[in-house]
Parts: C-alpha cells; structure tokens; sequence
C-alpha cells in the first residue's frame, strides 16, 4: 500500500527533481523532505498544502491516494444526457460553484 511519502516521492520523481531541488522550490529543509519520503516524519499542515498546490493535486491524494476521478463522481447529477440542451447560466454558476466548494472540502456526502 502506498504511503503519503511514496506518493510524493512518486510526484517528484515523475517531474525529474532531486529532493534538493524540491526541498528549495518548497522551502523546506532537505532533511524533512527526506524524513517524509522514508515515513519517519509527517509534513505539517501548511507544508503537506504547499506540497499538494506544487504538484496540483489535492490533500486527499497525498494522503488518502484518492484520485480527482473518484472526486468528481458526485458530479453527474448537474450533467444532462442530451449534449445539444443548454443549461441555463444560473444553473451552470450553481454547478461550478458546487465543484469549488467540494473540491475545498466544504461539502460533505450531499
């Protein structure tokens, strides 16, 4: 089972950066970035954020795996099978902003 410090290094290995180069893009301490790969140490909140906004994934990846994929589930009750309806703009802003908030993590099981 993959662990939130094979996640990152996954995400950093997948863009070609050192830990070094990591660490300083984060500005964080080389050692912490390598305590957190190994698992022997947990980022703070602030830190496991500016980790997730670099690699543009969500908290919920780093930590649970869950990709956007499985987030957008819920999504498909805006969705409308005839493609050539319109929505109306109201509705539309409605489901944009439904998005937003869940993907901030202020919507729980509607």
């Amino acid at each position: 089972m993959a662990t939130l410090g094979d996640r990152i290094r996954g995400l950093r290995e997948r863009d070609n950066l050192t830990q070094k180069a990591l660490a300083e893009k984060l500005n964080i301490p080389h050692q912490n970035l390598s305590n957190y790969e190994r698992g022997f140490r947990q980022p703070d909140y602030g830190t496991l954020i500016k980790i997730a906004d670099f690699f543009k994934v969500s908290t919920d990846f780093l930590l649970k795996g869950e990709d956007f994929n499985k987030l957008a589930e819920p999504i498909p009750k805006y969705a409308n099978d005839n493609y050539e309806s319109k929505m109306s703009k109201e509705k539309a802003l409605d489901a944009l902003e439904w998005l937003l908030q869940y993907e901030k993590g202020k919507l729980r099981d509607k």
